[in-house]
């Protein structure tokens, strides 16, 4: 059920009130209305949840990797595709996050070429066997955590009608930078 709540009433969404300057939506996601400094929001609750019942779904579910070279890129666009299956969201987002912090995740073109790419890039700007200060502290992979800050950790992604909805040639990838050991991302599910 989609109702109007009007000007100044409080929804889901939080206050409604001024718009200043936030383009056509403000800070809390609502929609402005045509008119100049005026907010309408729209709460999405569905029929029957006027008392404040959430129909948000979670859904939290890991991934887990032991690798057999120190740096790889894995594609798991197929294993979080089947976590958003399981949980049933229709209309939502998805994180999928490294929970190490020499890991990282990213989308991008599944294409062997750019991958090797990926690589040669990272290597020029991290480079491996250089004596960086981490390295002082008895550790020897602070390329890996540079490189994983590059990528990046995490990502989210939308979920419509029930699948991630991705672009035609994105894929999601898990990249390790100094592997061998066991590892994890976590898939967190949100949404109705």
């Amino acid at each position: 059920m989609l109702r109007s709540l009007g000007v100044g009433q409080v929804g889901e969404l939080g206050q409604v009130g001024r718009v200043g300057g936030l383009g056509p939506f403000d800070s809390l996601g609502s929609l402005r209305a045509g008119r100049q400094g005026r907010t309408q929001v729209w709460d999405r609750r569905p029929a029957g949840h006027e008392a404040g019942l959430s129909s948000m779904k979670t859904l939290t579910d890991y991934l887990w990797f032991h690798t057999s070279k120190p740096r790889e890129m894995i594609r798991i666009t197929d294993q979080v595709a089947e976590i958003v299956a399981r949980s049933r969201v229709q209309e939502g987002l998805v994180l999928v996050s490294a929970m190490h912090i020499t890991a990282g995740v990213y989308v991008n073109d599944w294409e062997s070429g750019l991958i090797e790419d990926f690589g040669v890039w990272l290597e020029k700007l991290a480079p491996s066997g250089l004596d960086y200060r981490h390295h002082q502290t008895g550790e020897d992979n602070a390329d890996a955590h540079l490189k994983r800050t590059i990528m990046g950790h995490q990502v989210t992604l939308p979920i419509t009608n029930g699948q991630l909805d991705l672009g035609p040639w994105e894929q999601v990838f898990y990249a390790e930078f100094d592997g061998q050991r066991r590892k994890r991302v976590v898939v967190k599910v949100m949404g109705e």
